[in-house]
């Protein structure tokens, strides 16, 4: 999305941004959390379920292959289909692109999720040690900002820049597909960074799996809600003032104020996801597993796709911390109602100046009507003063004669 327009949609009226956050947090999110459940819990049946190591493997094979190729042949996708040529087959494909890259986003999370799981054991020790590494390498590297989700953030499912997936170094954008360092950016954000934002997701919701009534499931589930909302809900309120304070501070202190308050809203997203999660595993038809997962992964994208906001169930490309100028840094990507709003408010806008176009077209042809007319009418004139002084030369001439 371009700078100008977030900074517009950023500033936009408070009672839009109100009715956007309820729209993400109430309605947006509980479905795309449905849906990774699902799609990650039909893995867990169809993706070799006999052996959990080979299992794991195929799901990093899959997603780790799929996103590279995702993201390594963006610009050609870009190039090929294009909205405005051909509508039906721009829609048909973009969709099916979304689907695809959903399904490589939740094999890879399931992959490394399962490997850390193997690798590393769910003790608590363990675990918190891996989750200050991936925050520490992804602060590190300014790209912290990756571990925010819904509610946090959506997307819409707008043309421009539907099939763009930003890389770390950004090397795409000036060299395009073959360049073999963009190869190697491409790699390195899918694989390395891709991977840092699953070990802290991982590490911080089996603290709450260890720590938040462990032995009472559905008690949990309703805790982490209780937690999750509230965070996220302050989070949205502390907005104005923590836009004010990085609009004063410059440097190491804006980029750690911006990461302090991602923090915060990321641990905010995390127990949202664990509570809807957990309580769909309990109370959503426990009875018929498979058919549950069917109806509610084929229910919910297709809701998202209606929605038009179906790419906020992936996980895309690489973004930077406090890479934005101003306040954009801290302003939570939830554009819905706004961008409808601003839609609409540039199509009166450009049928205004259409309509301008066409009046000041229509004055000019009047105009040059009008002195048309009147170069006639000039030409008019001159000529019967012409006559008329000829007239007038032969009447003289006449009486000449006559003397």
């Amino acid at each position: 999305m371009a700078t100008s327009m977030r900074r517009e949609l950023g500033n936009g009226p408070a009672a839009l941004v109100a009715v956007d956050a309820a729209l993400s947090t109430v309605v947006i999110t509980p479905v795309v959390v449905t849906y990774w459940r699902i799609t990650w819990k039909l893995m867990d049946i169809y993706v070799l379920p006999g052996n959990q190591v080979w299992s794991t493997v195929a799901s990093v094979g899959i997603g780790f292959i799929g996103l590279f190729m995702f993201t390594l042949f963006q610009h050609r996708f870009k190039r090929y289909l294009k909205p405005r040529k051909h509508t039906v087959l721009y829609y048909v494909m973009s969709r099916s692109y979304t689907a695809a890259f959903a399904y490589s986003c939740v094999n890879s999370w399931r992959g490394i999720w399962n490997t850390m799981d193997m690798v590393t054991g769910t003790r608590s020790p363990t675990v918190a040690a891996s989750v200050v590494f991936g925050i520490c390498s992804l602060a590190s590297m300014k790209t912290l900002r990756n571990i925010i989700a819904p509610p946090i953030a959506i997307l819409t499912d707008n043309y421009d820049g539907y099939f763009e997936v930003p890389t770390l170094f950004r090397i795409g954008v000036r060299d395009g597909t073959g360049s073999w360092l963009y190869v190697l950016d491409s790699f390195f954000s899918v694989c390395i960074i891709g991977s840092l934002v699953v070990i802290v997701w991982r590490g911080v919701w089996s603290l709450m799996d260890e720590y938040i009534y462990p032995e009472d499931e559905n008690t949990s589930a309703i805790m982490s809600l209780v937690i999750g909302y509230s965070v996220v809900l302050l989070a949205f309120a502390l907005q104005p003032a923590v836009k004010k304070l990085v609009n004063k501070i410059n440097g190491l202190k804006r980029i750690l104020a911006v990461d302090v308050y991602l923090l915060f809203s990321f641990f905010g997203a995390v127990n949202v996801w664990r509570g809807v999660w957990v309580m769909l595993d309990n109370h959503f038809i426990p009875d018929a597993r498979i058919t549950s997962y069917w109806v509610s992964h084929i229910a919910c994208f297709g809701f998202l796709v209606l929605l038009n906001s179906s790419n906020s169930i992936l996980v895309r490309g690489v973004y930077i911390d406090a890479e934005e100028d101003g306040t954009q840094c801290v302003d939570f990507p939830c554009y819905y109602v706004r961008l409808l709003v601003q839609k609409r408010k540039r199509k009166k806008q450009i049928r205004i100046d259409e309509e301008g176009k066409e009046m000041m077209q229509i004055k000019i042809e009047k105009e040059e009507k009008t002195e048309e007319i009147n170069e006639k009418i000039l030409l008019t004139s001159e000529n019967g003063d012409t006559a008329i002084s000829n007239k007038t030369e032969e009447t003289l001439n006449n009486s000449s004669k006559i003397v």
